[in-house]
């Protein structure tokens, strides 16, 4: 709720690139930091208040590095500023182990930073380091989202608060409409086992769905409470079925939505400020 309006808020993240897709697939995909520079200005502009950062090699794959992430997360700040939240990714991509993806983050200290439950903690021997992570990340002030799959990962992580493991009075979370395989479409229905009666319900949560029915899925996320999360990591199609010409036009799509729904638009300065105080 936006306390100077009245109005309910939304916060719009965008991830323009993520580790899978190449130029191929789409040629406005933005690879290299200044690619990610210039898409943050367009999304910015467009209404999204976080952007989620992937980095490549020189041959286009999925990379994890500090030095790559400082470079991408410092133009990006030459061109927005503070108006954005930026997020990098500790996401595997089965290239990378659990120690290997806590190392990049203590490395790169980011100001955000998406944990994947399943990928850090595949089972409870890993549960020791992930929550020393999170201890660390507590100390430097980074913010956390962590992303789950399914909602049995909602049981487990609220487990992991129960028995102190998690730093925080809450814990940001994204929840994933679907997988990542060929022609994916997510459903606005993959939503409901989420917010199924005996799910844990956390206080600050976004979604984000694969397919051109993206703007569908992440819309009937917001009006269930959250935030959103749409970007050509996942889907490069307009709600039509057209392709869009850059990921600016996957938030515009979305942005016009939640505002003609009534819901104010969270700026990047907001959502900073609302995630620090979830983390405080």
């Amino acid at each position: 709720m936006s306390i100077e309006t009245g109005l309910k808020s939304v916060a719009i993240a965008v991830a323009p690139n993520g580790g899978r897709k190449t130029k191929l697939e789409h040629p406005n995909l933005p690879l290299t930091a200044t690619e990610l520079a210039e898409t943050a200005v367009r999304c910015k502009e467009a209404g999204a208040a976080m952007i989620h950062v992937h980095v490549r090699k020189n041959d286009g794959s999925h990379l994890l590095d500090a030095d790559a992430y400082r470079k991408a997360m410092s133009a990006i700040r030459s061109r927005v500023g503070d108006d954005l939240v930026v997020q990098i990714t500790s996401e595997a991509l089965g290239v990378y182990t659990p120690a290997e993806q806590i190392a990049v983050v203590k490395e790169t200290c980011p100001e955000a930073v998406s944990l994947a439950l399943r990928e850090l903690v595949p089972d409870a021997s890993f549960e020791a380091a992930f929550a020393d992570l999170l201890a660390w990340m507590a100390r430097e002030g980074v913010l956390p989202q962590i992303i789950l799959y399914d909602p049995s990962e909602a049981v487990v992580l609220a487990d992991m608060q129960t028995r102190g493991l998690i730093p925080w009075r809450t814990i940001s979370v994204l929840f994933v409409l679907g997988r990542y395989t060929a022609e994916q479409t997510s459903q606005p229905t993959d939503l409901l086992p989420f917010l199924a009666t005996g799910i844990p319900r956390f206080e600050h949560w976004s979604v984000c769905a694969f397919g051109r029915h993206e703007a569908a899925c992440v819309s009937a996320g917001a009006l269930f409470g959250g935030n959103v999360r749409v970007g050509f990591e996942n889907n490069t199609r307009l709600p039509n079925g057209a392709a869009a010409s850059g990921n600016e036009d996957l938030v515009i799509a979305v942005s016009q939505t939640v505002q003609s729904l009534n819901y104010k638009l969270e700026s990047g300065v907001d959502l900073r400020q609302r995630l620090i105080k979830l983390a405080s």
